[in-house]
């Protein structure tokens, strides 16, 4: 089936519908996976992110595997943010369960060279090798539990997609809350954008002085 996505008018007024409601108290399996997805997977995913960075900047990266290294991070934080941003924002269906389906493969690939690339230039300590193993995890974790609130579509996915919304990037028919998305944002971006944003201008820094030198 061809990949269609509808046009810009169908996420116009995604704003417009009720959000989606989130009980804190409830003990319903449904609202308890989605609340440990949402207030416990996704913003804990910040913090080995961040002790990641630490290390890197502890062991002088700028100085060892520099620019290569730091590029290779922010493609797995693209591989990562990529689904990330679908499951936050749009209808989970075949199309946004295959991509986190392949983003996750492709992310645990890319961590395999990203270590590769580190052990022969600099020293990988093993609280970080303890560190890069949540990083690698939590992508999992996340499409586990995506997976285990939408049966339905996990379904609709190992039969093909048969359906005529299957394979359109559709808005969510009840949105995540406004302010849940503004804070989560606000920590992705002071948690890991502005850091690795950091690392990779030292590491361009630093390679722009080597070759003065």
């Amino acid at each position: 089936m061809a990949l269609r996505v509808l046009p810009r008018k169908a996420w116009r007024n995604w704003r417009r519908s009720a959000d989606l409601r989130i009980p804190l108290h409830s003990t319903e399996v449904e609202d308890a996976s989605r609340r440990f997805l949402l207030y416990g997977a996704l913003p804990l995913w910040v913090l080995p992110g961040l002790a990641d960075w630490w290390m890197h900047k502890r062991t002088r990266i700028e100085h060892t595997s520099g620019t290569r290294e730091s590029a290779v991070h922010a493609l797995m934080m693209t591989e990562a943010g990529v689904p990330v941003l679908m499951g936050l924002l749009a209808r989970v269906n075949p199309l946004v369960l295959s991509v986190m389906g392949g983003a996750a493969l492709t992310h645990g690939a890319t961590a395999v060279w990203d270590v590769s690339l580190a052990v022969g230039e600099r020293e990988v300590r093993p609280i970080e090798q303890h560190i890069h193993s949540f990083l690698e995890v939590l992508p999992l974790t996340a499409l586990a539990f995506t997976a285990c609130l939408h049966a339905d579509q996990v379904r609709a996915t190992l039969r093909g997609g048969p359906g005529a919304q299957d394979w359109r990037l559709l808005p969510k028919e009840h949105p995540l809350p406004a302010r849940y998305l503004a804070a989560l944002a606000g920590a992705v971006v002071g948690g890991v954008a502005l850091p690795y944003a950091e690392e990779l201008w030292r590491c361009r820094r630093a390679a722009s002085a080597a070759r003065g030198a």
